[in-house]
């Protein structure tokens, strides 16, 4: 157990949540995503799988790049026309890839809805908050125009805002940072889907409000019995929301298991440098983080092996030779690490990124 966890664990808590169910709504299964280029082809997704049930959250964290939000794109069905998609995403059983445009459309923002990192880019500036969220109403139900207002302000009443009657007539720019998040997240809820997809819902808020919004989600996820699929790089958020967590590194699934597994017992040196890389309340000021030195490879060019081989304190040649596959290393808890019984082994996997000749000098400076 590492202090890096125990740490993030106090952030948020699912025990006031319901738990999720057996129902299966999202199935991916070896989810690949390219996108051809002047330079080569970019290998943005390679082999996602995953099953979402019924009020579940699970969590997808990695760096910058990793692929996160390209597959919630690809669920969406909002990749770009030169996007090369394979494997299969399947809502209810059917399957999305080869759905017309007109029936992905039907399901997109009914069903399945997406909260956008920005809502200020998502939002438009010159109409009112109460015509786009009637107009989400509209674009999936024939429905009087009055009765998609009053589920208008019902939803912004649902999210927290005061005043909803009144707010109805605002503007985007009249309304906070964390209050326009909040009329994302209404929107996203409108139709009552079965998915919502938030990608960075949190990133440009304050820690108060972020607080206040994933309260609000877990609140929201129960009302409208949705699964959500939070996309993130803050651990914190994952620790205290996800029933399971996905770690993703170079387009690739290398860690997934219940949340309390891959942070407690975390089997991939990625997933362990994460880990250390977070501050610790109480730990000695004096003691340095753990950062992963270097950064992650092109996804033009991938290197052969493992990609993270060049930044992992444990590779071998076995690792720079064969790329791990995603193995069992525990009930529902499943890893691609060559050496993942190392970790398994230490008292502290983080400890494997600590930098002793750093710390050696600086303090031999401060002498």
């Amino acid at each position: 157990m590492t202090e890096a966890a125990e740490d993030v664990h106090e952030a948020l808590t699912l025990a006031d949540a319901k738990p999720p169910t057996d129902e299966a709504i999202l199935e991916v299964e070896n989810l690949t995503v390219e996108f051809p280029t002047d330079d080569g082809v970019v290998r943005a997704v390679r082999g996602v799988d995953y099953t979402l049930h019924a009020r579940e959250v699970l969590g997808i964290v990695g760096e910058s790049g990793s692929g996160k939000s390209v597959s919630s794109m690809a669920v969406m069905g909002l990749l770009p026309k030169s996007a090369r998609i394979k494997g299969s995403i399947r809502y209810r059983g059917q399957e999305m890839l080869t759905m017309r445009p007109k029936e992905q459309r039907a399901l997109r923002g009914k069903k399945i809805a997406m909260i956008f990192q920005d809502p200020m880019t998502s939002l438009n500036p010159v109409r009112s908050i109460g015509d786009q969220l009637a107009e989400a109403v509209l674009a999936h139900h024939l429905v009087p125009r009055k009765e998609a207002l009053a589920r208008a302000k019902n939803m912004l009443d649902l999210v927290g805002i005061p005043q909803a009657g009144k707010r109805l007539g605002a503007y985007p720019h009249e309304f906070s940072g964390g209050m326009r998040q909040r009329v994302m997240i209404a929107m996203a809820i409108i139709n009552d889907p079965d998915v919502i997809i938030a990608d960075e819902p949190t990133t440009a808020l304050d820690v108060t409000v972020q607080a206040q919004i994933l309260e609000k989600l877990l609140e929201v996820k129960d009302a409208v019995n949705a699964a959500i699929l939070m996309i993130t790089h803050d651990l914190g958020v994952i620790a205290g929301m996800a029933h399971r967590t996905l770690v993703m590194y170079a387009g690739k699934p290398v860690e997934i298991g219940g949340t309390d597994q891959v942070f407690y017992e975390p089997r991939m040196p990625y997933t362990a440098g994460l880990l250390g890389s977070i501050p610790s309340l109480d730990g000695d000021r004096e003691d340095r983080l753990r950062p992963i030195v270097g950064t992650p490879p092109s996804l033009i060019h991938l290197p052969s092996g493992c990609p993270f081989a060049p930044r992992c304190p444990l590779a071998t040649d076995q690792c720079t030779a064969t790329e791990p596959a995603l193995t069992e290393v525990g009930e529902g808890h499943r890893s691609a690490c060559h050496h993942s019984d190392k970790l398994a082994e230490a008292a502290d996997p983080t400890a494997f990124f600590r930098d002793d000749t750093d710390t050696d000098t600086t303090e031999s400076e401060e002498g």
